[in-house]
C-alpha cells in the first residue's frame, strides 16, 4: 500500500521534484550497496560517471548525461538539490516542464563536453579521472534564467539579490577555484553548463528555441514506452468552419498576453507581476 502511494506521488509530481527524487534515490542506492556489499562506490558508478580519457568515454557516450545524476558526498548532493529547487521553481513559473528537463540534460551534456575537451587538449589538465554531479546541469539552469530574466530578485537572508548578480558571482568563483587547481574538472563542467544556459536564453529571446529538437526527441523516446491504452487512436470529427477559424485568434491573443507578461518580467523582474498575472502565467506554463 505504501509503495503504491509513493509511486502515485512520484507520477503526479512535477518535473522539478522528479529530478530531485531521482538524484536522491540514486545517491542512497549506490551508498547502501557500497556499504553492504563492501564495494568501492567509484567502481559501482563507473559506467555512469564521465571519464576524461577518450578511449573510455567513447565506449559509454550515455555518461555525458548520466553523470549529472551521480553524487558521492552528502553536501555535494544537498547543495546541488537546493540550487536546483530554488532556480528550478523560477523556471517552472515561466516555462514548461519539458523545457526545464531540456536545460538540465543539455546543460549536463555541455558541461561534460567542455570537461573532456579541455582534459584532452590543454596540457594544464593532466590527471585522469571522472566527472560526476548535477552542478553543470544546475549552472545551466541558473545561467538560463539569470540571462532571460536578469532583474528578477531572490531574498537571501535580509538582502534582495538580482539573478544576474548571483550568476556572475558563481561563475567568477568557479573561474578562481579552477585557476587554483581546486576541482578543475568540476569547475569546467560548471562553465560549460553556464555557457549553454546563456546561449539558450539569448536565442530564445530572439524567438529561436535551440532546445526544441531535444524536446521532440524526449517526446519520441517516452512514446516508445507508452501502452496502446495510453495512446488511443485519435478520432476525427467534422467541425464547423466558423469554430475552427476562431481558434487561431484565441491562441494569438493568449500568446500576446504571455509575451507581454514575459517582457514585464525581463524589464522589472518576476516580483513586479500582479497576482492575476502570476496565476495566468502559471496556468499557461501548465498548458504548454
Amino acid at each position: 500500500m505504501a509503495a503504491t502511494s509513493l509511486t502515485y506521488k512520484y507520477k503526479t509530481a512535477d518535473m522539478l521534484m522528479k529530478l530531485i527524487i531521482i538524484n536522491a534515490i540514486l545517491f542512497l542506492a549506490f551508498r547502501l550497496v557500497s556499504f553492504f556489499m563492501q564495494v568501492d562506490i567509484a567502481y559501482l558508478t563507473s559506467w555512469f560517471t564521465l571519464p576524461d580519457d577518450a578511449s573510455e568515454f567513447i565506449t559509454q557516450p550515455w555518461a555525458f548525461f548520466t553523470y549529472g545524476f551521480i553524487h558521492f558526498g552528502l553536501f555535494h548532493i544537498l547543495f546541488n538539490m537546493i540550487f536546483l529547487y530554488v532556480f528550478g521553481k523560477i523556471i517552472m513559473n515561466l516555462f514548461s516542464e519539458k523545457r526545464l528537463l531540456t536545460i538540465y540534460l543539455l546543460g549536463a551534456f555541455s558541461g561534460g563536453l567542455l570537461y573532456v575537451f579541455s582534459y584532452n587538449v590543454f596540457p594544464v589538465f593532466k590527471s585522469h579521472g571522472y566527472l560526476l554531479g548535477a552542478s553543470g546541469a544546475v549552472m545551466a539552469l541558473i545561467a538560463f534564467i539569470a540571462t532571460y530574466s536578469p532583474n528578477t530578485q531572490l531574498r537571501l537572508f535580509v538582502f534582495n539579490v538580482k539573478l544576474w548578480q548571483i550568476a556572475v558571482f558563481l561563475i567568477v568563483a568557479d573561474l578562481i577555484r579552477m585557476s587554483t587547481g581546486e576541482n578543475a574538472g568540476g569547475m569546467l563542467a560548471h562553465i560549460g553548463g553556464a555557457i549553454f544556459g546563456y546561449v539558450y536564453a539569448i536565442q530564445l529571446a530572439k524567438g529561436n528555441d535551440i532546445g526544441k529538437w531535444f524536446e521532440n526527441l524526449i517526446d519520441w523516446f517516452t512514446g516508445l514506452f507508452k501502452s496502446r491504452k495510453e495512446k488511443p487512436f485519435k478520432k476525427v470529427h467534422r467541425t464547423q468552419a466558423r469554430s475552427a477559424a476562431a481558434k487561431p485568434v484565441n491562441k494569438s491573443e493568449h500568446q500576446r498576453k504571455v509575451d507581454a507578461i514575459l517582457d514585464k518580467i525581463s524589464k522589472s523582474g518576476y516580483d513586479s507581476l500582479t497576482k492575476a498575472e502570476k496565476d495566468f502565467l502559471f496556468k499557461a506554463g501548465k498548458e504548454d
